[in-house]
């Protein structure tokens, strides 16, 4: 019998020079995190104590904030903010994108555990806009805006549009919560820091695994009144871990070391989206990055398509994405972003897998016609 053939995730695994994100997610993660702390520090105890109580405190100024809380997870983070918001207003009714996290990857945590409504607001292959939210023919206590929009590649409104968006929320009494996953991804290309862009919203969410590169954990920040709540169902929620030091450490740490690289990450983004781009039968969402993430399709089918990837990844070392999702008749995509590793690849190792892969796909179209 003959050798089984790898799958794409893991030939991309194997490659020396896989593009996507900072590292692997191995133990040395937490490991370089913690060689430069202090062993005899205290850590915190149920939310209390100098080490989670400083870094709450700095990540507020960050934000722009009056205060912050540490959770360990941004799905409970969201879920409480909305539910502050719905038992402030005296109503259980939010708005967000169709393809909102809580939507789609929470298994409905948002209805089940709080029995509050969401209205999906605008179209799934676009973003909210201002005219969307006055349309709305019912009240809400709250809207969510993800910034950047991941599932339609991390899209992001006009900075006026946003602005216009949040003056009417203000108006109208709407709460508005940012979902700042990637926040601080997104301040090159507006051209703000977190705080400005923060200061148009209630609350915020900002996550410190994703392109922060930490173990685990997320903020939520908004007014003293909203966190002290929020610290209250933090504990009903479970979150209330007894210690929440190593996730902290890891998160004070790397956001120390990259938070400064957001512009360069940035710009490789567009570098990357640039070089997809002049494949045959490759496109990228958007066309130009507006953040350090994109996403790419391929005129291709899943099954034809991974074979051709796995030669190339085989080829030049290089690994261009991790995974293909479909997207519809004869084509697929994946998510692109970028961190660590793309600066640290031999440019001409790129391009060689680009020139291949391109000789490919150029073979197969001639095959065609």
């Amino acid at each position: 019998m003959g050798e089984q053939r790898k799958s794409l995730g893991e030939a991309y695994g194997e490659t020396a020079y896989p593009l996507i994100g900072h590292s692997r997610r191995n133990v040395e993660v937490l490991l370089e995190a913690f060689r430069s702390a202090d062993g005899s520090q205290m850590g915190d105890t149920y939310g209390k104590g100098a080490i989670i109580e400083e870094f709450q405190t700095r990540m507020a100024e960050v934000l722009g904030k009056e205060s912050a809380v540490f959770f360990p997870s941004g799905t409970m983070a969201q879920q409480i903010a909305l539910r502050i918001w719905c038992d402030d207003a005296d109503l259980k009714r939010v708005a967000y994108h169709p393809l909102c996290h809580l939507e789609i990857h929470e298994e409905d945590g948002l209805k089940e555990l709080h029995h509050i409504e969401p209205i999906l607001l605008g179209d799934q292959e676009r973003l909210i806009t201002l005219e969307d939210v006055q349309r709305l023919d019912r009240d809400i206590a709250c809207l969510l805006l993800e910034l950047p929009q991941r599932e339609i590649g991390g899209q992001l409104p006009d900075y006026a549009e946003l602005e216009a968006i949040s003056a009417y929320c203000r108006t109208q009494g709407i709460k508005l919560h940012l979902d700042g996953a990637r926040l601080f991804e997104i301040t090159p290309y507006y051209q703000k820091t977190a705080a400005e862009i923060c200061a148009l919203f209630d609350s915020v969410y900002v996550s410190f695994y994703k392109g922060i590169g930490g173990i685990a954990g997320a903020i939520l920040a908004g007014g003293t009144d909203f966190t002290a709540k929020s610290k209250v169902w933090k504990r009903r929620h479970g979150g209330d871990l007894v210690s929440l030091y190593p996730y902290i450490i890891s998160s004070d740490y790397y956001y120390a070391e990259r938070i400064g690289s957001m512009g360069r990450y940035y710009e490789e983004a567009k570098e990357l989206a640039a070089m997809f781009g002049q494949c045959r039968g490759v496109k990228t969402k958007p066309a130009v990055p507006v953040s350090n993430m994109f996403h790419v399709y391929f005129e291709m089918d899943k099954e034809q398509l991974e074979p051709i990837l796995i030669d190339v990844y085989r080829a030049t070392g290089v690994g261009l994405v991790a995974y293909l999702n479909e997207a519809g008749k004869d084509q697929c995509y994946s998510e692109v972003n970028i961190g660590e590793r793309y600066g640290k690849t031999p440019k001409e190792s790129i391009h060689e897998a680009f020139r291949m892969l391109n000789e490919k796909f150029r073979h197969i179209t001639t095959k065609r016609t």
